[in-house]
């Protein structure tokens, strides 16, 4: 039997060391030496793996806190070194009082601290890439910052500090003051210390050197600064260089943050700015007696008012401040228009024929010598108020872009001055009848659509539609009946145009007349073929058969003794008529027509075209011999014409441009005591002669009154029928809903008085039209 002998379990020794023994102090000995020389700029000289290794063995051999205390000690040596060797004695001195030596000697600090930090920056990049091994391995687990973010800590507690730090702030607002100050400085200089205080961060949220040391200094120093400039700027220039004055601050201030300062700091300055030179100075620019807001108007200092608008809008009240001036510059020049044309208009005075032709800025000077009586006050009031849209229309487009709120704002202000003229509906007809009359004479059609369009801007503001209806509708009935319509095609686009602005219903009795006209025209040539077959009456008649409805009925009484041989002529044709229509009344309205007759005189015979009215009168002039006359009462008996149309006839035939009647005694104004006689002796050069009846064409304060009330009476109709119309469809409403829908719904034609819709109302009840609920706030319609 054999036995086993037991073996033991085999060691394992260490493998024998084959390189140098690791030494901790010379190690670091050498890599210290090293950095030094990276620090002093010789690091082509060295080997970085070399280097690397060193960093390596000492946190291989856990020595990784004896090397990052070392780095960061030779670190803050050789910052402290920089410090006092390359920025300390740049310091400005304090005994420096001219601002350009002030600004260099900043300069030099500036760029003394940017080269330190660009010599810390660059020695940190190198310490870093031999360092590698330790930010990996040590840094991460000693929980301490890495190479590069411990550079930052300790140029933030080496430089950047007092009084370092206060220098350098200082020297950096100099720099921003001597360039607001108009003197050129090195931006690039300013720009690399603000990048470096962007850069250092002094807390873990982000709060950089920037944010919490330098912007605080700047923003007040800017605060101050435009606090005195914007005073200053106020006391010693006018309204157009304080604005240009301003916005190129704005520009100065935005190119000075995108070049050289933070972007962070731009709404804070702009806020300074605005605050310091436009809130607190605006309305007193715009009111600046010789150069504010309504000087840039005058003057047409568009690029003015273009950078007055600009600096509005930048501030909350700014355009509110704004849009308050217009409307103030537009009511007084408003005002100014209607007191001219008020003061002109009412036939108590005249406008100077040099204002009526020429620019129509031109306000016409009064004359208290005859009443005025012709329409020119109506004509310059429209031509003043057109002019006056046309130069804030022009500010719109070019100097306040187009602004929406500033539009409304213009309109409320024009449409405010418009309606104070109680003139205004008739001025309008009035302008728009004298250029359908003879003012669109050698224009083409679009210079004829320009101008009623301006005309129709003017319209749109006027709250009275009703009373420019029933002034046109006079004024287009005259051109339709005498024939003065320059042009059909202009008549019916004006027609066109009222139809868009206010509807059908608004221009239904004016298309009405341009019909009745239509079928007159084909009832004359009717009557043509009639008077072939039997016997024509001695004077030939032409006649415009007028719907009554159509027509304006102020025209209906116009009492006169027609002449034997023209009621001959008028029976004709009645017959005619009524054998074609059964069922019609004609009723002769002699007011409207006109006649051509010839006259024989002593050296001539002279045809004249002359009113209706007027050919009555002649006619009893037709047998009377030379020398005799006739008083004022007789020619009014025999004639029968009123008052006031006997005096305006006889004015034309015997005080105007062609005196085919003597007056005794001669003057320019009819009295019930003048007597009349033939003008045996006239004479003219003409042939044909149109004699125009003498009116005032603006209504006086009489036939102003009475026109006002007529249309009184049919706005009672209208609210009543617009009531009764609401209550048939509801049936059922409140008396304030009932008040709004009506006045909505008359908005178009006129704004109609709360307590006259209520009286109406009052009045449909009584004819039990309407009943009041049991709550007395509301009612019924009554089937």
């Amino acid at each position: 039997m054999s036995t086993a002998v037991r073996r033991g379990k085999p060691k394992i020794r260490a493998p024998k060391k084959h390189g140098p023994e690791f030494s901790v102090d010379k190690t670091w000995r050498d890599l210290a030496n090293n950095i030094r020389e990276i620090q002093n700029h010789n690091a082509s000289n060295l080997s970085f793996e070399e280097n690397h290794r060193f960093a390596y063995n000492m946190v291989l051999h856990k020595e990784g806190e004896m090397l990052y205390k070392g780095v960061v000690g030779l670190v803050a040596e050789n910052l402290e070194k920089l410090a006092k060797e390359q920025i300390i004695p740049t310091f400005p001195s304090g005994g420096i009082n001219d601002p350009i030596q002030r600004s260099q000697a900043g300069e030099l600090l500036l760029k003394a601290v940017r080269n330190v930090w660009d010599d810390h920056t660059s020695s940190m990049i190198k310490l870093g890439q031999i360092l590698k091994y330790m930010d990996r391995v040590y840094t991460k687990s000693a929980n301490v910052p890495g190479t590069w973010e411990k550079g930052l800590e300790l140029f933030l507690k080496h430089i950047i500090r007092p009084p370092i730090k206060d220098h350098l702030i200082t020297a950096i607002l100099n720099q921003v003051q001597f360039e607001r100050d108009g003197h050129v400085i090195n931006r690039s200089a300013v720009k690399g210390c603000v990048d470096v205080m962007l850069t250092l961060e002094v807390d873990n949220f982000g709060t950089s050197v920037y944010k919490r040391d330098f912007e605080p200094s700047f923003l007040r120093e800017s605060e101050h600064f435009y606090k005195s400039e914007g005073e200053r700027l106020l006391n010693s220039c006018d309204a157009s260089e304080f604005l240009q004055q301003v916005e190129k601050r704005f520009i100065s201030e935005d190119s000075r943050i995108h070049h050289y300062l933070s972007r962070q700091s731009g709404p804070a300055v702009g806020n300074i700015l605005k605050n310091n030179l436009v809130t607190s100075h605006l309305s007193t620019v715009i009111a600046l007696r010789n150069s504010g807001l309504d000087v840039m108007l005058d003057t047409d200092k568009t690029q003015d008012l273009g950078t007055l608008y600009r600096l509005s809008i930048m501030v909350p009240t700014g355009l509110s401040t704004l849009k308050r001036a217009l409307k103030d510059s537009i009511a007084r020049r408003g005002k100014e228009i209607n007191d001219v044309s008020l003061g002109a208009g009412t036939a108590d005075a005249e406008v100077d024929g040099e204002a009526a032709e020429g620019d129509p800025r031109k306000k016409g000077k009064l004359k208290a010598r005859t009443p005025n009586i012709g329409i020119q006050p109506a004509i310059n009031w429209v031509q003043d108020v057109l002019y006056l849209k046309d130069k804030f229309d022009s500010v719109w487009k070019s100097a306040f872009q187009k602004d929406r709120d500033l539009e409304s704002a213009l309109n409320e202000a024009f449409e405010s001055f418009i309606n104070l003229n109680e003139k205004s509906p008739e001025f309008i007809s009035l302008f728009i009848d004298d250029h359908l009359k003879r003012g669109l004479k050698g224009k083409t059609d679009a210079e004829v659509d320009t101008v009623l369009d301006k005309t129709i801007t003017v319209f749109r503001y006027i709250t009275e539609k009703d009373v420019f209806e029933r002034y046109y509708k006079g004024h287009l009935a005259k051109r339709l009946l005498l024939g003065r319509s320059v042009s059909d095609d202009a008549e019916r686009g004006m027609l066109a145009k009222l139809k868009i602005e206010c509807g059908y219903q608004f221009t239904q009795k004016l298309e009405g007349m341009f019909h009745d006209i239509k079928l007159s025209a084909d009832t004359m040539q009717a009557y043509q073929s009639y008077l072939e077959k039997t016997t024509a009456p001695d004077i030939d008649i032409s006649v415009t058969v007028m719907t009554s409805t159509f027509w304006p009925m102020s025209h209906s009484a116009s009492p006169c003794n027609m002449p034997v041989e023209l009621l001959k002529t008028t029976k004709s044709f009645e017959q005619f008529y009524l054998s074609r229509h059964s069922g019609r009344r004609l009723t002769w309205q002699p007011a409207l027509g006109n006649a051509d007759v010839r006259v024989q005189f002593k050296t001539r015979n002279h045809d004249l075209n002359i009113s209706t009215f007027a050919l009555v009168i002649l006619l009893l002039f037709q047998d009377l011999s030379d020398g005799e006359f006739l008083t004022y009462s007789e020619i009014k008996e025999a004639s029968g014409i009123e008052e006031l149309e006997l005096k305006r006839h006889l004015q034309s035939l015997a005080c105007a441009k062609f005196k085919v009647l003597k007056k005794h005694p001669p003057g320019r104004d009819v009295d019930n005591g003048d007597s009349f006689s033939f003008n045996n002796d006239f004479s003219a050069p003409m042939q044909k002669i149109k004699i125009s009846t003498v009116s005032s064409k603006v209504e006086n304060n009489e036939e102003r009154k009475e026109t006002r009330d007529r249309i009184d009476e049919e706005r009672k109709h209208q609210m009543e029928a617009c009531i009764v119309r609401i209550m048939k469809d509801r049936k059922h409403m409140t008396h304030n809903d009932l008040i709004n829908e009506v006045t909505r719904q008359l908005a178009s034609r006129f704004n109609p008085d709360p307590l006259a819709i209520k009286k109406r109302i009052e009045g449909l009840i009584e004819r039990e039209y309407l009943e009041r609920c049991d709550d007395r706030k509301s009612y019924n319609y009554l089937a």
